[in-house]
């Protein structure tokens, strides 16, 4: 497996794969069976897609690369069932896919949300991760929520305060706070515009985009608030579940997972490791590609083996 792949290619093989509730949409690139071991791709949300990795595809070179959109997702089946919208069923259709593709180990990279679906199933199936990244690393509600308020105190005091009233119970207009809140999104979750490739995917790829629903539902009104299914959810004392030595924490410069706190899940798994992509905020993968791509392709190298 040689064949230079660019970013956003269009998919080797594309399949919708039954899971409990619905259908997913899976994508691949590389044949299975051949070249390393597979890495799968975990995007976040809840109810975001899986266009945010289609800039690293160039991994494919070496190895299949999996990605896919979660149920309630992209280009995957829409029930909006609240029944689907628990942590263990986001698990079970990770299993599934692996299954159905006939593949035995894989390295399973998980991105905000992802990551903790990507801890979650480190957990719960060590026997088939490679390894297991924890990108833009989510895995406590209560040290996210406190991460983001205190990123939100660098901003200028007038954007502090419409943000506050926008969480209060008397809000100014949508479009006041979704000025402020973009001001917090570009310091902290993505510093890079959409570029021109990235759209023209979008618009290739189809689907249904972003689901707001599944978001309001699982996580709440906004970064700074949480108010769903999510609002108490602790992944942490699963770290000291899963082997440290194959397991990378990876942020950017600038991310909303702030380093204090991802430096604390580090101490919390022995012999895991940390990598800070220089220059990016919490989309590592739009912000940072080539860099993100690197140590992915080291860190997936050194991990093959048996």
């Amino acid at each position: 497996m040689s064949a230079s792949v660019a970013p956003f290619a269009a998919p080797d093989r594309e399949m919708m794969i039954p899971v409990q509730g619905g259908r997913v949409y899976v994508r691949i690139n590389g044949q299975i069976g051949e070249g390393r071991i597979p890495a799968i791709f975990i995007h976040g949300g809840p109810g975001g897609t899986h266009n945010g990795f289609a800039q690293v595809l160039g991994l494919a070179d070496e190895r299949p690369v999996i990605l896919y959109d979660q149920l309630d997702s992209g280009k995957s089946d829409r029930p909006n069932d609240p029944a689907n919208w628990r942590v263990g069923r986001f698990v079970d259709t990770l299993e599934t896919i692996r299954k159905t593709l006939g593949i035995e180990r894989w390295h399973v990279v998980g991105h905000s949300w992802g990551s903790a679906l990507a801890l979650e199933y480190s957990a719960r199936y060590p026997d088939h991760v490679a390894s297991t990244v924890l990108a833009g690393t989510y895995i406590s509600t209560k040290r996210w929520i406190a991460d983001a308020n205190k990123l939100l105190k660098r901003l200028p005091q007038p954007v502090q305060d419409t943000i506050a009233a926008c969480d209060g119970a008397s809000p100014p207009p949508p479009d006041t706070c979704r000025s402020a809140t973009a001001q917090f999104y570009h310091a902290f979750n993505g510093r890079e515009p959409a570029s021109s490739a990235e759209r023209a995917y979008a618009k290739r790829i189809g689907g249904q985009g972003f689901n707001p629903v599944i978001y309001n539902a699982m996580w709440g009104p906004s970064e700074f608030r949480s108010t769903g299914s999510l609002k108490n959810y602790d992944a942490v004392p699963l770290l000291q579940k899963i082997d440290g030595s194959k397991t990378l924490f990876l942020i950017g410069q600038y991310d909303e997972a702030r380093i204090d706190t991802v430096q604390d899940y580090v101490e919390s798994t022995p012999h895991s490791e940390l990598g800070v992509i220089p220059g990016a905020a919490h989309g590592i993968f739009n912000d940072r590609p080539a860099e993100t791509e690197a140590i992915l392709r080291a860190w997936f190298e050194r991990h093959d083996g048996p």
